[in-house]
């Protein structure tokens, strides 16, 4: 066991993997493909040593108990054993990610939090002078999203506008602190890109009516701050760029709707109606452990307007967002990249990601 006073002094080799949050529903099957894959490596980090050590002793020791609080600062020092670091929980500053650059140590990050990714962004250069490599926007969205729109630009000469649509099944039950974000953007004004200038618009508005397939159907999806909007639009140069989200039972996407034009999201900003709503979430019955991304891309190909529709279905989002983080992580503790601040898209393609899992994600394309 290690804590953040008791860092092993025999060995100099930077080889270590810190999953931070490395306890929690997503950071606990990270570790444990990450463990399967780096024997010895990788380390459950987070401010509760108890849980650490709970789940280290479920993996029969594979994984490795830390105590780490990110909130206070991290001497780089402490670092200086760390080859990668998986960051599975949301952070309000940098001061943890700057260590790691200091230390020399690889990041990855899974957060959908756009104003902090923004400001990891701000860090490309101390990490390019430090060696060290940042990849953000990991998961399903960001992640699979943005490998998703850089596969449909891949089809057009000029992208003028992608529209990316996430649904939910409310089946899948999710750790408390994804519950908690989510519920907390309910009521959030954001910036998004539209006709190539910045434009706010408010969370749970716009509805719009998205085609998910024969399967699924036709879907109305609101507006909702995931980072992967931000993102895209910077590095795919595209100057129209949304992100809707809905839940696979219509009349709660509704209601969500419904609740924020009576202004009744305003609530939230009360504790206790905050923390009631979390645990209405996490109690809701029904719904399928399921999710979808669609993809509805338009813009020019040898003169000619052209639509590109992407539509993934799957089982178990926080499933596929370990994977994903797993499947970088491997890529990086094995082959390094760039120094710097990237988004996934700028590093990987849905094929290099797919490689990696354990299924394919089965993408089916459209072209009109």
């Amino acid at each position: 066991m290690q804590s953040e006073t008791n860092i092993q002094q025999d060995n100099i080799m930077k080889d270590q993997i810190w999953v931070v949050g490395g306890y929690g529903q997503v950071g606990q099957m990270v570790c444990t493909q990450l463990a399967q894959a780096f024997p010895g490596k990788v380390w459950a980090a987070g401010t509760r040593l108890e849980r650490a050590e709970q789940f280290s002793r479920q993996t029969g020791g594979a994984v490795k108990p830390l105590q780490l609080n990110i909130m206070k600062t991290v001497d780089p020092a402490m670092l200086r054993h760390v080859k990668l670091v998986v960051m599975c929980v949301d952070q309000n500053d940098t001061r943890f990610v700057e260590s790691c650059a200091k230390s020399g140590a690889d990041y990855i990050d899974i957060s959908a939090k756009g104003d902090f990714l923004k400001q990891v962004e701000g860090l490309h250069s101390v990490m390019k002078v430090s060696g060290s490599t940042a990849i953000l926007s990991v998961g399903l969205s960001p992640g699979i999203t943005n490998l998703l729109v850089r596969e449909a630009s891949m089809h057009l000469d000029q992208v003028q506008e992608a529209n990316i649509t996430v649904m939910l099944g409310l089946g899948e039950k999710h750790g408390k602190a994804a519950i908690e974000w989510t519920v907390d953007q309910m009521n959030t004004a954001y910036e998004v890109k539209k006709h190539g200038k910045f434009t706010k618009v408010q969370s749970l508005s716009d509805g719009k009516w998205i085609d998910f397939g024969e399967q699924l159907g036709r879907r109305i999806a609101y507006r909702f701050p995931f980072s992967d909007q931000q993102a895209v639009a910077q590095t795919l140069h595209i100057p129209t760029v949304s992100t809707r989200l809905c839940l696979d039972s219509r009349w709660i996407t509704r209601a969500l709707s419904i609740s924020r034009q009576a202004g009744l999201v305003k609530l939230l900003r009360f504790a206790w109606v905050r923390d009631l709503v979390v645990k209405a979430f996490a109690a809701i019955p029904g719904g399928k452990p399921m999710f979808a991304v669609k993809i509805d891309a338009t813009g020019w190909k040898n003169g000619e307007r052209v639509g590109i529709e992407q539509l993934v279905v799957g089982e178990k989002e926080a499933v596929l967002t370990a994977e994903v983080a797993a499947a970088v992580a491997k890529r990086v503790y094995m082959n390094g990249q760039q120094p710097g601040v990237y988004h996934l898209e700028q590093c990987f393609s849905i094929k290099d990601i797919e490689e990696e899992l354990k299924y394919s994600l089965n993408v089916v394309n459209k072209i009109t």
